[in-house]
């Protein structure tokens, strides 16, 4: 690749490229986040030490479809996982008592760490601190707002995804440095909530729409959205957002 163009280092952000082709373009050492790649086709390319994390629906790779084997090697490597796919109201209280159990497990483990290292952040990911306060942000979106009905359910501490567009009444404090109790109180309350919508829930509402969303704020004004909807969105962040909490956990106790 001698007679290409060097564009090295060259940072590409907020750019839609959808349709784009790439020929003969050298992508070693490549970082992509929050990066769209549905239908992507990719022929005649070399792949080696490569990690992806995110939402895979489908990815086939030399004519098999890899996703259903990670996913039963991540059910083998972690039972409790099953339950995170819940289809009933008692199956989404399960999935939150495991979730709960797993998270204090989490938490006792970062406390070992000094608290500094808990705001550090491990490959430009969030820090253990704003992992806590992004999934507070989670619980109160999509079940406060989403199932309780509160229009405004969010603590000025609360953070939403980095690509977030600013919105009224929506905190998006992404430098504040609030210490590790403060954080874990905010989001306790948030989980207060997860588990006031569980209680009452019921196999006959889980489908149910709710009214309309009021008022500016996430998920959108005028949404309709259903209670299953909201608690398996807030199940699958609560599941992931753990697993890189815990690997980079690891990567902090290294440097202890």
């Amino acid at each position: 690749m001698d007679d290409i163009e060097d564009r090295r280092g060259t940072a590409l952000e907020d750019v839609d490229l959808t349709g784009a082709r790439f020929v003969r373009v050298d992508l070693t050492g490549s970082t992509f986040r929050a990066v769209g790649l549905r239908g992507v086709v990719m022929r005649d390319v070399e792949v080696a030490g490569t990690t992806i994390d995110g939402e895979i629906e489908s990815l086939v790779v030399n004519g098999v479809d890899v996703v259903p084997l990670v996913d039963a090697e991540l059910d083998r490597r972690h039972p409790e996982r099953v339950l995170f796919r819940a289809t009933t109201a008692d199956g989404f209280r399960a999935a939150w008592d495991a979730n709960e159990r797993l998270w204090a497990a989490t938490v006792a483990r970062a406390r070992r760490l000094p608290e500094a290292q808990l705001h550090e952040s491990v490959g430009e990911e969030w820090s253990f601190v704003q992992t806590l306060r992004h999934l507070a942000f989670a619980s109160q979106a999509w079940v406060g707002r989403g199932v309780l009905g509160d229009p405004r359910p969010w603590h000025p501490l609360s953070l939403p995804w980095d690509g977030m567009e600013p919105r009224e009444g929506v905190p998006q404090d992404r430098d504040a440095r609030p210490t590790l109790d403060d954080a874990l109180a905010v989001r306790r309350a948030a989980m207060a909530l997860v588990r006031r919508a569980l209680d009452g829930l019921t196999d006959e509402r889980l489908d149910v729409p709710g009214p309309p969303l009021v008022g500016p704020g996430w998920p959108d004004e005028g949404k309709v959205l259903t209670p299953q909807k909201c608690l398996r969105i807030v199940l699958n962040e609560e599941w992931w957002h753990r697993r890189y909490a815990e690997r980079d956990l690891e990567v902090l106790e290294s440097r202890a």
